[in-house]
């Protein structure tokens, strides 16, 4: 015991002694760390149903990280029995892995939205957007009611998805060169869908914003909010039974 009190203070009054076993023993922690995601295809799970996001769902993420709804919103379900009895099963990383960057975070100022698609209708999130204390009278949320009046402007989508795809997302050829009809095709109602929705399983194709003769940026950031937590079927994930 006194043999190793008396090792210890020796290294403890060696300043370089100190450092150089410091420096030993963080290196090999990093190594233990690191080494094993080189031998690795990726360290998420893929999970049954999340796909890349639609032409016009990209363009209402965009719109959405752009206004920096993420500052009030987390997209994160966190594997806490208050958390999933309010907002629905735990958030999957697999969830987010085509997310550039993701929407995780713990400050809520406002509710989590990794569940929020299809809980409300279109007309309650237009309302929302355009005037947030008529439908939640105690809500501190700025009004976005210029998204309705703002046309929808995306130059190139077909270049944005293969930027997306530079990083990791597997946008398909066929994809990129329908982006631009996708995006158009997805939130009128009059269009031919079966080649968007054949493409972008779940996606939902409607008139978004309550006003079918144009797109608008409402259009995009409500197909988004539709869209969140849709994608996984958790209901088919049943737990085994327990052997008897």
């Amino acid at each position: 015991m006194s043999t190793t009190v008396s090792a210890h203070k020796r290294i403890e009054k060696n300043v370089t002694l100190l450092a150089a076993l410091s420096f030993l023993v963080v290196a090999i922690g990093g190594i233990v760390e690191i080494a094993p995601l080189f031998w690795i295809d990726s360290t998420v799970e893929k999970v049954e149903g999340v796909r890349p996001y639609s032409p016009l769902e990209l363009a209402g993420r965009n719109i959405y990280v752009r206004e920096g709804c993420y500052n009030c919103h987390s997209q994160m379900v966190r594997p806490f029995r208050d958390e999933v009895e309010r907002y629905g099963p735990y958030s999957l990383a697999a969830e987010s892995m085509y997310d550039h960057p993701f929407q995780w975070g713990s400050k809520r100022t406002g509710p989590d939205l990794a569940r929020v698609g299809n809980r409300y209708s279109d007309e309650w999130h237009v309302q929302h957007l355009v005037n947030p204390q008529s439908v939640v009278p105690e809500s501190i949320m700025p009004t976005y009611a210029f998204l309705r009046e703002r046309p929808l402007r995306v130059d190139d989508m077909a270049a944005h998805l293969r930027a997306q795809r530079r990083v990791g997302v597997p946008y398909t050829d066929e994809q990129v060169e329908h982006a631009q009809a996708d995006l158009a095709a997805q939130a009128d109602p009059d269009a031919d869908t079966d080649g968007v929705l054949a493409r972008y399983p779940k996606a939902q194709a409607r008139d978004f914003d309550g006003d079918p003769r144009r797109l608008t940026e409402m259009d995009a950031l409500v197909a988004y909010l539709q869209m969140l937590g849709t994608l996984v079927d958790f209901n088919a994930a049943k737990p085994q039974e327990q052997a008897q």
